[in-house]
């Protein structure tokens, strides 16, 4: 009788432990899902924002919303801030939100801020109740396309650029009838 999980188990073991290392180290690159659109009803999400506003998801239904998960210590999320900054900035049809995954305060927030400005609406997640909707990010940056209708088109884990976000974007457009 064979047993794979004894003769390959350690291989298959350390290869998955490295993989896994990778990936939460946010070393993996781009590793992309498409998300199967199974439900219905639009995400939701509404949040206080860094600096006393609210954000709220459903204001923005008939454009692209990009939903980046970072934190101030991730080096892939802070060189992401500038060029997520000037797709929201430049592109009439597509909106940021910045959702920092970490324990800290609003004020250390915005002082990070000073170094790594951003005109986007950014909220602090709350670790251990993150946003229904999104839920826990297995990976630092993980960012979340949501499309006009407020449904989940693409999740994204690992480092994007504005670039990989139009190519969707702009695809999924032209696909649409």
């Amino acid at each position: 009788m064979h047993s794979y999980g004894t003769e390959h188990g350690g291989r298959c073991g350390l290869l998955g432990l490295i993989g896994g290392t990778c990936l939460l180290l946010g070393c993996a690159g781009i590793a992309a899902a498409d998300a199967a659109a199974t439900e219905e009803a639009p995400v939701a999400l509404e949040i206080e924002t860094v600096t006393g506003g609210a954000f709220d998801l459903a204001t923005l239904r008939g454009q692209w919303v990009v939903v980046n998960y970072w934190a101030t210590w991730c080096k892939p999320c802070r060189k992401e801030i500038p060029d997520l900054d000037g797709l929201h900035r430049e592109r009439e049809d597509i909106s940021v939100v910045g959702l920092a995954y970490e324990e800290t305060t609003a004020p250390e927030i915005l002082a990070f801020l000073e170094d790594y400005p951003a005109t986007y609406p950014i909220a602090l997640v709350d670790v251990y109740e993150p946003p229904e909707a999104f839920g826990v990010p297995r990976v630092l940056p993980t960012t979340i396309l949501v499309d006009p209708g407020g449904k989940v088109s693409r999740t994204i884990v690992g480092p994007v650029t504005s670039d990989d976000i139009i190519a969707h974007v702009d695809g999924v457009t032209a696909s649409s009838p």
